[in-house]
């Protein structure tokens, strides 16, 4: 077996929480990684439901100096087609409590995902973001 463990880094974005609104996670430090894992776990809504109507989008930026941000594209990423930033959209009751992954290979040192609340009642959502860092430039890591 190889040694995963020694060579990456395990970083909590958004600790499990009932999110309720939009919100963003600034300044994400690549700095000494060369691979990232972006890893968003949806629990189950419990406001109105999840639809057309009454969803969740997440969009991803990148940013070689934590100033200035532009929208990732398809380029930039392992997993998904990108479309104006956003990564994901979980918009039906079947996208619900899963796991979803999303490797980023743009080269950027910072990044910032933004989770955007659209609704006509109410949206009440479980959820947890973590990072997975991995190839770093000096290892073990520990």
């Amino acid at each position: 077996m190889k040694d995963l463990h020694n060579n990456i880094e395990v970083v909590a974005l958004l600790s499990p929480v009932a999110v309720t609104a939009t919100g963003s996670i600034t300044d994400i430090d690549l700095a000494g990684w060369n691979s990232a894992e972006l890893i968003i776990d949806i629990g189950a809504d419990s406001g109105t439901g999840l639809s057309a109507t009454d969803y969740w989008t997440f969009t991803l930026k990148d940013s070689p100096d934590g100033t200035t941000y532009t929208n990732v594209e398809t380029a930039d990423m392992l997993g998904v087609t990108v479309t104006s930033g956003v990564i994901l959209t979980v918009d039906a009751t079947d996208e619900d409590n899963t796991v979803y992954h999303f490797g980023y290979v743009g080269g950027k040192r910072y990044l910032e995902l933004t989770y955007t609340e659209t609704t006509t009642g109410s949206n009440n959502t479980l959820m947890a973001v973590t990072l997975v860092k991995g190839h770093a430039q000096d290892s073990p890591t520990i």
